[in-house]
């Protein structure tokens, strides 16, 4: 191997100059140990004058190169062209090193305009980056030396954009989220190669690759019998079955709960069992993506389709068991079994253990909430399943509804219960109703408490009348709530308004879903939305790094729920519920406003980034307190933080900010 040799401190040559096609071997023998000068450059590329409107053709081929490549693929004509007048050129032979590990702190942006470099730990190349491809950009803004060597894989040439350009940069939406992915993208691929193929890297395998046979289909006039016969010959542990609507599935765990269980007879057509329709992943989503499916949705087969939309066959929790994704589901499934109240308590308090696991692995901060739901979700069904199992069967149809965060899908190990219970009884028998479903909510709220999930202070609970009623009472409430919130109206705006169906099966989203889309006409209503987004601040007010709690336990530190989750959430909820959607989680959100044009992209992007990094430190932030004993809470010393966290930190709280005077803007209001 060559010795690496820095040359990365000599002054680089300012790049007025016009590149035309760019050839190593001219280059190479002027750039033997020394900075190419300007006339050897203008020499070596066959430069031009500056043309008579001032833009000189380097900076003009500077532009065409950049705008291809995050994050300058989203500025505007002036900032691109303020990056192009600030880019230097500099070529660096095979085995240069550009950067050291350790050593100098990075001065520059450096964009790979033509070769490739080495992204190297002790000597370990951990990743190539080739044209358009940007480092030392944590190292600039941290001001500490560089985490990673870099070293010129084959003779490369570098634009190097200005310091306090690239700074400027950086702040911006786009630069952030290039900031977040890159950073993310290298800690992951460090992390694989010092420990060799872990969970972080399993997660990634794409389902096609698990599929060992053709799916097997089973006529839905067949028996249940004749299926379960069919199951056992094929040695398969779910059958499908194409019905003129669509494709149904009938498993072994279906046969045993909907049929054996039930005293179900054996000649009873397999399709009144089946579960329809089905929910089909493709065959290019990852085990992660599968995972995260079938915990959401409580169910064990997932049917893979080709590029076609064809089912090419059939994925198991078992065949995820294999990549060692099996913390989550071997929760899920220890809840399933558990016969006993205490046993489902006993088997969820296993949760934080399972979220350092997913932490320390790297996981998506918010795939990981959206497992930590999951997990709370499965305790649910349990504990009605074993509540139905005592009390017997319910006196009409219900729906157990999550509301706030879990509805989001977006809990910590710091969360409460918010929850409602609606139902529909039969013969109009609304008292009897309700006396069994107040046990029911009983006993599910002492049993989620039992596993750690504490009690909701504000008694948003089922086990508060106010929030278990007939769907007729309920559905008044809540239009009554849409129209004028009233005392009640920031606990209904914040936590209410996001729902989702854990259990039973009263259809009441299409209902609720209905009454939103007929209130967000209402200008009145979009405005109490955005003055609700607008209530919480972020800390922008900044002396040193951050606004900080000033007395009481957590003086010194930084709230990042209420300084900067809690307002990107309130955000989100008032553009898209303010314009009819009713999805709820954060991102989906965001991501559907800005497709309707509703709201910026850059901002759309921005805030998405902003949400992702703020998840990562409050995760990070209490499995540390998980492994020191000490109980959750959001409450982050900024002094535990890296130089670049803190920078990532304060340009979205900025972020956060800008949105909210732009919603204040748009709907007529002031901020205090």
């Amino acid at each position: 191997m060559r010795e690496g040799r820095e040359v990365g401190s000599g002054r680089a040559t300012p790049l007025g100059l016009g590149l035309g096609p760019i050839s190593m071997r001219d280059l190479r023998p002027l750039a033997r140990g020394a900075q190419l000068e300007s006339a050897q450059l203008e020499e070596a590329l066959g430069c031009v004058g500056a043309p008579a409107d001032g833009i000189l053709p380097g900076v003009m081929q500077v532009e065409a190169f950049l705008v291809r490549h995050p994050p300058f693929d989203s500025l505007d004509t002036a900032e691109l062209e303020r990056v192009a007048r600030s880019v230097q050129i500099e070529f660096f032979p095979a085995g240069t090193t550009i950067l050291q590990q350790a050593g100098k702190p990075a001065r520059s942006l450096y964009v790979v305009r033509t070769g490739t470099v080495e992204l190297l730990d002790e000597g370990r190349v951990l990743d190539l980056l080739g044209e358009g491809e940007a480092f030392g950009h944590p190292s600039l803004l941290s001001g500490l030396g560089p985490a990673f060597a870099v070293r010129a894989h084959e003779d490369t040439l570098c634009y190097l954009v200005d310091r306090d350009v690239a700074e400027e940069l950086m702040g911006t939406p786009s630069g952030l989220a290039f900031l977040t992915a890159s950073l993310l993208r290298r800690e992951r691929r460090a992390g694989l190669a010092r420990e060799g193929e872990s969970a972080a890297s399993v997660g990634l395998v794409r389902v096609g690759a698990l599929i060992r046979r053709s799916p097997v289909i089973c006529a839905p006039e067949a028996t249940v019998r004749e299926a379960a016969e069919l199951m056992s010959k094929e040695r398969v542990s779910a059958v499908l079955l194409a019905t003129e609507n669509g494709l149904g599935i009938v498993t072994d765990r279906d046969l045993r709960s909907r049929v054996l269980a039930s005293g179900v007879p054996g000649e009873t057509r397999v399709r009144e069992v089946m579960s329809f329709p089905v929910v089909t992943a493709s065959v290019d989503a990852t085990a992660d993506d599968v995972l995260l499916l079938m915990l959401g949705h409580g169910f064990h087969h997932v049917p893979v389709t080709d590029r076609e939309g064809n089912v090419v066959g059939v994925v198991s929790d078992g065949d995820l068991f294999g990549l060692e994704r099996i913390a989550p589901f071997s929760v899920h499934r220890a809840i399933e079994r558990a016969t006993t109240e205490l046993q489902v308590a006993e088997e969820a308090s296993r949760l934080p253990e399972m979220v350092v696991a997913l932490v320390e692995a790297e996981t998506d901060p918010v795939e990981v909430g959206h497992i930590i739901a999951a997990t709370v979700d499965a305790a649910t069904r349990q504990l009605i399943a074993l509540s139905v199992r005592d009390l017997g069967e319910p006196p009409g149809s219900w729906a157990w509804l999550a509301l706030g965060s879990e509805a989001r899908h977006e809990q910590s190990l710091r969360t409460d219960q918010d929850h409602a219970l609606i139902f529909d009884p039969a013969d109009g028998a609304s008292d009897e109703a309700d006396r069994y479903f107040a046990e029911v909510a009983a006993r599910v709220t002492d049993g989620l408490e039992k596993a750690g999930v504490p009690r909701c202070r504000g008694e948003v609970m089922a086990s508060n009348p106010l929030w278990r009623r007939s769907v007729t009472a309920w559905v008044a409430e809540f239009r009554a709530r849409l129209a004028d919130p009233g005392l009640g109206g920031k606990v209904f705006t914040s936590i209410a308004l996001d729902y989702r169906r854990v259990a039973g099966s009263l259809d009441i989203e299409s209902t609720l879903d209905g009454l939103i889309r007929h209130a967000s006409r209402d200008l009145t209503f979009a405005r109490r939305l955005a003055r609700t987004a607008l209530e919480l601040r972020p800390p922008t007010g900044f002396v040193r790094d951050f606004v900080v709690e000033a007395r009481g336990a957590h003086a010194g530190t930084l709230d990042v729920k209420h300084g900067g989750i809690t307002p990107i959430t309130n955000l989100a909820r008032a553009y898209a519920v303010g314009s009819g959607l009713t999805g709820n989680r954060t991102l989906w959100r965001l991501r559907e406003v800005s497709a309707m044009g509703v709201l910026d992209p850059d901002v759309s992007i921005g805030l998405e980034e902003a949400f992702r990094l703020l998840w990562r430190v409050r995760l990070e932030h209490q499995v540390a307190q998980v492994r020191a004993g000490l109980p959750g809470d959001d409450a982050v010393n900024p002094r535990s933080l890296g130089p670049l966290t803190r920078r990532g930190l304060k340009d979205a709280f900025r972020l956060v900010a800008r949105a909210q005077r732009a919603l204040a803007s748009e709907r007529g209001l002031r901020i205090l």
